[in-house]
């Protein structure tokens, strides 16, 4: 049988060596290339510490995992402190991955194998750092505020188009009862960041920007942890807030924002709106884009986009805003 061409996946494979793990509450099924080893482990202590010998041991550099809910933080943060190189990708990047390679099967070990391949595809500069367990659990707080505040505008809407005074009075009591939890769950937000230096020092940076206050400062830090790293363009982007361009042959449809983090977008145009009414920089801002014609909710988007330039640059620059400098 005549030798396969070599391709630079084959290259790839001799340089970098990797492992996919494909997370679940009980277990974790382990896939390292090049060596093609399927490996499987009880997703607790013992079980995470004899994966960490077993990759150690295999020469494993990099390794990457679906981010599931926080059921992957324990063995990413065990790896990370292990000195590996440990990625967490969001799912639907990895289904992705599958439709573009023609993938169909589908079990837990097929899915480790998947992950690893996309692990020597994945470029290093995509790889972001897994965070402290203190600012993992200011993500999981401010994830939990956002749940409960979603859950409150279910419930109000219920309530105003409910007659019934039986039902009407058990919304009301819901509605009481996850206000008091929202006020309990941003009290223990709070405590957390203020018991690390580093969160609290780039909170208060942030919240030196008149629009950002301490709900969409606590969601820039825990959902857009690579402020302060990245350009403009890049920050902008992955905000959801960057114009995309949708032209193909004669169609000249015009830039749209597509994408990104839409927590943090969420967060952003709700800023944007205190922003246009307390910050005069950005009312006039604002008031320029009207006056040249510009729809409000794209001047709208527009401060939100100036708002995220704004706090990257802030954080990189470790400095507070100065209004002179808000729109350069």
């Amino acid at each position: 049988m005549p030798a396969r061409p070599h391709t630079g996946e084959d290259y790839l494979m001799t340089e970098l060596c990797v492992a996919g793990i494909d997370v679940s509450k009980a277990r974790l099924d382990v896939f390292v290339l090049p060596q093609r080893i399927s490996l499987a482990f009880d997703n607790a202590g013992r079980g995470i510490a004899a994966l960490r010998k077993q990759l150690q041991r295999r020469g494993v550099q990099r390794v990457v995992l679906e981010a599931t809910g926080g059921l992957e933080y324990p063995v990413a943060r065990a790896l990370s402190d292990a000195g590996l190189q440990v990625a967490r990708v969001q799912p639907g990047r990895v289904r992705g991955y599958r439709c573009f390679l023609g993938k169909r099967a589908k079990t837990d070990a097929l899915d480790a194998e998947l992950i690893a391949r996309f692990a020597r595809a994945m470029p290093e500069d995509d790889i972001r750092p897994i965070p402290s367990e203190q600012a993992e659990a200011v993500r999981s707080l401010s994830a939990r505020r956002r749940q409960l505040v979603e859950l409150l505008v279910q419930e109000k809407t219920r309530l105003k188009m409910t007659r019934d005074r039986f039902v009407l009075q058990s919304l009301r009591t819901v509605i009481a009862g996850l206000n008091a939890e929202r006020a309990r769950i941003e009290a223990a937000l709070a405590a957390a960041i203020a018991e690390d230096d580093a969160i609290r020092h780039k909170c208060e940076l942030l919240r030196s920007v008149p629009g950002i206050g301490a709900v969409v400062a606590s969601v820039l830090i825990t959902d857009l942890p690579e402020l302060g790293a990245l350009n403009r363009h890049q920050v902008a982007s992955i905000a959801g807030l960057a114009p995309h361009p949708q032209r193909s042959g004669t169609s000249m449809h015009g830039d749209h924002i597509s994408g990104g983090r839409s927590c943090v977008r969420t967060a952003l145009y709700m800023a944007a709106l205190s922003a246009i009414r307390y910050n005069p920089t950005f009312k006039a801002f604002y008031r320029r884009l009207l006056d040249a014609g510009k729809p409000r909710k794209l001047a709208i988007v527009a401060v939100a986009r100036k708002l995220v330039v704004l706090a990257n640059a802030i954080v990189k620059a470790d400095t507070p805003w100065l209004p002179q400098k808000a729109l350069d």
